[in-house]
C-alpha cells in the first residue's frame, strides 16, 4: 500500500538546532522511562523477600521474575493502544502519556507495604504497578523509536536513533549506580527493610519532570505529513492486513536480539550472584562497568550503519551470538575472577551491540508514517513479551530443574533463528520509507 503522505510534497525539514534539541529532549525522557523500568530488576535481590518471603533465594527471585514477566504481558497492549495514539495524535502526545503511566507505577511500588503488613495484597499491588509500567514501556519504545528516527535526518539516522538504546542502557546503568550508592551508605539490613524503596521514589519524581520536558518537544515532520493521508487510519487490523510482511519481520528479527539483550543485562546481575557465586556488590560493579562501555558503543555502531548499512551489523550479531553465547555463559558459570567475569560480560554485550544499536531505526524504516509508531511498537512488544520478558524466569526455572545450561542453548537457538531473518531481509537503509531529509 502506498503512503500518500510520504509521496506528497513535504514541508520544510527541521533545522539542525531543532533536530538536536528534539533528540536530546526525547532521549532524556527515554532515560528516565527505562530507569524506572530497570530499577525493579536492579533491586530484586533486596525486595523479593519483602513481597515473596520463603527463605529460599532462588524461589524468591523466581517469584519476582514472574512479576517482571507479568509487566511484559501489558507491553503489547500498551504498544497497540499508544502506538495508534502516537500515529493519530502525534509522537509527542504518545511520549507524554507513556511517562505519566510510568510515574504512577513507580510511586505505587515505592509506597506499597510488604507481605508482613498486608499479606497477599502486597504482591497484588506490585503486580498492578508493573502492569502500569508495562503499558508505559509498551508505548514508549514505538513512540521514541519513531520520534528519534524521524527527527534524525537521512544521513545520520543510524547514529541519532542509536541514542534510544544509549538512554535505555543509561536508565539501567543509573539504576545500578543508585544501587551501588545505596549499598555503600546503607547496611544490607536497611536496604532489605526500606532502602529499596528510595530508587522507586526517585524514578517517580523524575518522571514528573520529564512530563513537562516532553510537552515542549517539537512534533516530527513525518507526522505532520501523514495527517494529510486519506488512507486507512492506524489500527491493529490495518497493520496486519496491509503490512503483514513488515510486521512479522519486526517480530522475527526482535526475538533473538531481545532475548540476548535481557540475558546479558537484567539476568546477568543475578546469574553472577546465584550461579557464579559473586557477592551482590561485586555483581553490581561488574555489570555496571560492562554496561557503561556497552552504552558508549551504541553511537559508534549506529554511525557505522550509516556508512555500510544496517544489515551487516545484524548479521554480525547473529553469527557471533550463535558461535559464542554458550561458551560465554558456561565459562561465566565457573569463573571466580571478577576481571574474567567482566571481560566475558562485556564480550557478550559487544556482540549484542550489532542488534541494539540499530534495531529501532531498522523497524522505523520498514513502515510508512501513518502507521509507523504502531508498526514499530506492536510486533516488537509481542516478541519482547514472549522472549525478553520471560528470559529471567526461564533461566531460573532451568536452574531450579538442575539444567541451567539449557538456557544457554535456548538463547543460542533463538539468535540463530533471527539470523535467518537478517540474512534474507533487505537492508532498510537503502529501502527506507522515512523520506524526510
Amino acid at each position: 500500500m502506498t503512503d500518500i503522505a510520504e509521496t506528497a510534497p513535504l514541508a520544510v525539514a527541521p533545522d539542525v538546532k531543532t533536530r538536536l534539541k528534539s533528540i536530546i529532549g526525547g532521549s532524556a525522557g527515554n532515560l528516565v522511562e527505562w530507569y524506572d523500568w530497570y530499577v525493579y530488576a536492579a533491586f530484586t535481590l533486596y525486595f523479593a523477600p519483602v513481597f515473596f518471603p520463603s527463605g529460599n533465594q532462588t524461589a524468591e527471585l523466581l517469584s519476582a521474575a514472574a512479576v517482571f514477566a507479568v509487566g511484559f504481558l501489558m507491553r503489547p497492549i500498551g504498544a497497540w493502544v499508544m502506538g495508534i495514539y502516537a500515529d493519530r495524535k502525534g509522537r509527542k502526545a504518545g511520549l507524554t502519556l507513556s511517562v505519566t503511566l510510568m510515574c504512577l507505577g513507580s510511586l505505587l511500588i515505592a509506597i506499597t507495604p510488604g507481605y508482613a503488613s498486608i499479606g497477599l495484597l502486597a504482591p497484588a499491588l506490585l503486580v498492578l504497578a508493573r502492569l502500569l509500567q508495562g503499558l508505559s514501556v509498551g508505548g514508549e519504545y514505538g513512540a521514541s523509536a519513531t520520534y528519534l528516527s524521524e527527527m534524525a535526518g537521512k544521513n545520520r539516522r543510524g547514529f541519532y536513533s542509536s541514542f534510544q538504546y544509549v538512554t535505555l542502557i543509561s536508565g539501567q546503568l543509573v539504576a545500578l549506580v543508585v544501587l551501588l550508592i545505596l549499598q555503600r551508605i546503607l547496611t544490607p539490613e536497611q536496604l532489605g527493610a526500606w532502602g529499596w524503596r528510595i530508587p522507586f521514589a526517585i524514578g517517580g519524581v523524575l518522571a514528573i519532570a520529564v512530563f513537562y520536558i516532553r510537552r515542549g518537544l517539537a512534533e516530527t515532520q513525518s507526522f505532520h505529513n501523514a495527517k494529510n493521508d486519506t488512507g486507512p487510519k492506524s489500527s491493529g487490523f490495518a497493520l496486519f492486513r496491509h503490512y503483514p510482511r513488515e510486521a512479522f519481520t519486526v517480530l522475527a528479527l526482535t526475538s533473538g536480539g531481545t532475548l540476548a539483550f535481557y540475558a546479558y543485562t537484567t539476568y546477568l546481575q543475578k546469574f553472577l550472584v546465584n550461579t557464579s557465586g559473586f557477592s551482590k556488590e561485586s555483581s553490581t560493579e561488574i555489570t555496571a562497568l560492562a554496561l557503561l562501555i556497552f552504552m558508549l558503543c551504541q553511537p559508534i555502531a549506529g554511525a557505522l550503519s550509516d556508512k555500510i548499512g544496517r544489515k551487516p551489523l545484524m548479521v554480525g550479531f547473529g553469527i557471533l551470538g550463535v558461535l559464542f553465547t554458550y561458551l560465554i555463559f558456561s565459562t561465566l558459570a565457573v569463573t571466580t575472577n571478577p576481571y574474567t567475569a567482566f571481560a566475558l560480560s562485556l564480550a557478550g554485550l559487544l556482540i549484542v551491540t550489532g542488534y541494539t544499536s540499530i534495531n529501532a531505526v531498522v523497524k522505523a524504516e520498514l513502515f510508512p508514517a501513518h502507521i509507523r509508531a504502531l508498526g514499530v511498537a506492536l510486533p516488537y512488544a509481542l516478541a519482547n513479551t514472549i522472549f525478553g520478558g520471560t528470559a529471567e524466569w526461564v533461566a531460573l526455572k532451568f536452574k531450579e530443574m538442575g539444567h541451567e545450561t539449557w538456557f544457554f542453548w535456548y538463547v543460542t537457538i533463538m539468535i540463530g533463528l533471527s539470523l535467518i531473518v537478517y540474512v534474507k531481509m533487505r537492508d532498510s537503509r537503502d529501502h527506507s520509507l522515512i523520506h524526510e531529509d
